[in-house]
């Protein structure tokens, strides 16, 4: 039988629903996310879809209190205020809702018009995030971005009209970028922002136009060296401005952190709707017991919206996430935020304590290297640790599966 407590603590725990809106007016050369390009939506029949495949997931995870709700992409700004409304009422309609539940939405500056911000709002709106990138129109060209530096600080001051709560994206570790532009980049920015900022470095995805380019050396990205002189920029600028880095790419002023990805990195349950959406769920197998879900949903637009209309809902897979499974998400995403992890709960969810888990010699040496902060009610990385994560975590889930 599934253990009580932890049934009800799971219930208890901050619940979100992440809502996949797949289409964006032209494809960004780094991109690598789910997104489309169409000339005709049936805003109708994507509305009744989406609330019907929320509906399934209602039936999967009855028994939660939602705290956040993320509309994501894409370009969800493309998306009609009714829709938006709609999918809000219905995810009241079937969860009962914590006090200020957080809806954030994402948007693109060309997708930014001041009515339709504000019919956003009506709507439930409550926090938007623009995916600025760069300040300057040369960069904003190579980016392949639509919109320019104009265009970008004139969305931004509509946002900041219209919402409490708004955050902007930016990427560095461009070509040519120097320590010194990035710095002064930095600085109009936090002129422009009001509590929250994202701060990505420039990657190389596979299958992406940027990849090609990559590949035949028309694309030299900085050299690690320089990489991580403006990584350490970038936490000088924003520590000296009161923005911190909870997340390794996200800062915020105490109090303004995103709530709907805190709980993704607190390893919280989340129902996710929408073509190639993801959701981690708590909850009883066949046999009785408590286990944890991995669902994806399916990533072409016109397949998912096809098996919806035709089944309930567009779920490609759903597997269960076995306990060194369940370890390594939570040391993949917990680790990427300053707090860390609650060892408490980290120790439960393995069943023994931290120092058996990993080896003693193994978090000692992680530690006088001055990748993990000294163990106490945490485990941590330290600044140098979240830009070495990925050595990190490996070293740390190299012995895992033997408790498959």
């Amino acid at each position: 039988m599934p253990d009580k407590a932890e049934m009800e603590r799971a219930a208890a725990e901050p619940f979100g629903v992440y809502v996949h809106w797949p289409f964006c007016l032209s494809k960004c050369p780094y991109c690598d996310f789910n997104s489309h390009v169409s000339a005709r939506i049936d805003h109708a029949r994507w509305r009744a879809a989406l609330k019907t495949e929320l509906a399934h997931f209602h039936a999967l995870a009855p028994e939660r209190t939602v705290s956040s709700i993320f509309f994501g992409g894409g370009t969800p700004s493309l998306m009609e205020p009714e829709t938006v409304a709609a999918v809000i009422d219905e995810i009241h309609r079937l969860w009962p809702w914590r006090n200020q539940v957080e809806i954030s939405l994402e948007a693109n500056p060309t997708s930014v018009e001041a009515e339709k911000f504000a019919a956003f709002r009506e709507a439930g709106v409550n926090r938007v995030s623009l995916g600025i990138q760069a300040l300057n129109d040369r960069d904003l060209a190579f980016l392949g971005r639509t919109h320019d530096a104009a265009q970008a600080r004139e969305a931004i001051a509509v946002a900041r009209d219209n919402f409490e709560r708004m955050s902007f994206d930016l990427i560095y570790a461009r070509p040519e970028q120097t320590v010194a532009a990035w710095k002064a980049e930095l600085k109009e920015a936090l002129v422009l922002a009001a509590d929250h900022i994202s701060l990505y470095q420039l990657t190389i995805e596979p299958e992406t136009p940027f990849f090609a380019r990559h590949a035949k050396g028309e694309i030299v990205l900085p050299e690690d060296e320089n990489q991580a002189a403006l990584y350490e920029a970038t936490q000088e600028v924003l520590d000296a401005a009161g923005m911190p880095a909870y997340e390794v790419s996200n800062h915020a002023r105490a109090g303004a952190e995103c709530r709907h990805n805190l709980i993704y990195w607190r390893y919280h349950d989340y129902a996710g709707v929408g073509p190639g959406a993801h959701s981690r769920l708590r909850g009883n197998s066949p046999n009785g017991s408590l286990v944890t879900r991995a669902i994806h949903t399916r990533r072409a637009p016109a397949i998912w919206l096809d098996r919806v209309e035709k089944t309930g809902s567009g779920i490609a897979a759903s597997e269960e996430v076995d306990r060194a499974g369940r370890l390594t998400e939570m040391l993949m995403m917990g680790l990427r935020l300053a707090e860390g992890i609650d060892r408490a709960r980290l120790e439960a969810e393995a069943g023994r304590d931290l120092e058996s888990l990993f080896g003693r010699p193994l978090l000692a040496d992680l530690e006088e290297a001055g990748y993990i902060e000294p163990i106490g009610d945490r485990l941590a990385a330290t600044l140098e640790g979240r830009q070495r994560l990925n050595a990190v975590i490996a070293a740390l889930t190299a012995r895992l599966p033997e408790l498959a």
